[in-house]
């Protein structure tokens, strides 16, 4: 195989923008091979738009059942994510899923599963671990010259939306159709991020305000607690309903305190332990000697189009990927958690109750409010 035949199943706003990506040759490991929609006004966009050769499905069983594809992008809808990736795992096509993994842990653990019985590679779009700043943090804070962890709190209240925005479209901010609000639609990659570089908490107790700032009836102000196996405690606080909102992303460690805000990262290195200084200090107000530095990183943040590339460098043998498929269940996990714990007004214990959060979370799609679909085109 010289180049990977990619499918596109859903060609919404990131279905589209992918294919546009590889059409303006961004992906040279890739070509465009096919694309599927339900909708009729999106396969007429991508008649008109992309290449003569690119063949055009409703369905997207139909395009993987086609054989024109080597690999599928899975991007729809939240609950039809582990349905079609296993679905293309189990026809021999190596599969790309956006995220977030799905909308409930129990659908992903099948998913997971699945793609460790096949030889096909499988990923996710987890886009933001390409961005510089990230994955510097992730290298200090796995290379261990800062010491553990001991503290978390990622402060992501900038997702700010209006309530046009959520009455655009029939599936949105709905538990049928959506499946949550702010955790599942705009945090899904702080979330990843958040358990990439820090680890996945082992108790969670959380408020998940619903409807609290727009007609809606999923969670739109969110703040939770969680507690990690070293002892480390976080929060996380997040919300569509402030502005101008913040976007700051702090951990404390034994050797200082790395900072992400406005696209910097911030390095507050002590010049020894403070578990070592706070026991053998002889001044009870002392505090350990701290430099301040910028930390340089490589620049480079090339979002889905680096994700794309290495799916494809992955399949031809020749790199890795940027998000294993199997990573996708740990930031849901941790949204789960948030949810379940805020439904029962109880702390919870990582990994969450499967069958205890499916049972809660069918209650609300059984009263889920039907909307009209009008149709009117956002990002995410």
């Amino acid at each position: 195989m010289e180049k990977v035949r990619l499918g596109i199943i859903g060609i919404g706003n990131m279905g589209s923008s992918h294919a546009k990506n590889i059409i303006e040759g961004k992906t040279p490991d890739i070509v465009l091979a096919a694309v599927a929609d339900r909708k009729e006004d999106r396969r007429n966009w991508a008649k008109e738009t992309l290449p003569e050769s690119v063949k055009i499905f409703t369905e997207g069983t139909e395009l993987m059942d086609s054989g024109v594809c080597d690999a599928v992008i899975v991007a729809v809808p939240h609950y039809q994510h582990p349905e079609l990736t296993i679905y293309g795992l189990q026809h021999g096509l190596h599969v790309l899923c956006e995220k977030p993994a799905g909308v409930y842990t129990k659908q992903v653990r099948e998913m997971i599963e699945v793609s460790e019985t096949s030889d096909k590679v499988f990923a996710m779009m987890f886009n933001q671990r390409t961005n510089c700043v990230y994955r510097k943090m992730h290298e200090l804070v796995h290379s261990g010259e800062l010491g553990a962890v001991k503290r978390v709190n990622w402060i992501i209240t900038d997702w700010y939306r209006t309530q046009i925005y959520y009455d655009s479209g029939a599936w949105r901010a709905t538990w049928n159709g959506e499946g949550g609000g702010v955790l599942l639609n705009q945090c899904p990659h702080q979330l990843d991020l958040l358990t990439w570089i820090c680890g996945v908490p082992t108790k969670v107790r959380a408020f998940c305000h619903e409807g609290k700032w727009h007609d809606i009836e999923v969670e739109d102000d969110v703040t939770a607690y969680m507690e990690f196996a070293n002892g480390a405690t976080g929060v996380f606080v997040t919300t569509t309903g402030d502005a101008p909102g913040t976007n700051r992303f702090e951990i404390d460690l034994e050797m200082g305190k790395l900072v992400c805000e406005d696209n910097k990262l911030m390095l507050h290195r002590l010049a020894v332990n403070e578990r070592e200084f706070c026991k053998t200090a002889t001044d009870g107000f002392a505090k350990p000697e701290c430099t301040v530095e910028e930390v340089e990183t490589d620049g480079l943040n090339e979002q889905h189009v680096g994700v794309m590339n290495a799916f494809a460098a992955k399949i031809l043998g020749k790199g890795e990927l940027v998000a294993p498929g199997r990573e996708g269940i740990n930031g849901l996990m941790l949204s789960n958690a948030m949810h379940l714990s805020s439904w029962t007004d109880q702390t919870v214990t990582l990994p969450v109750d499967e069958e205890k959060f499916l049972e809660l979370l069918n209650e609300r799609r059984a009263t889920s409010r039907q909307k009209e679909d009008k149709n009117i085109t956002f990002d995410i």
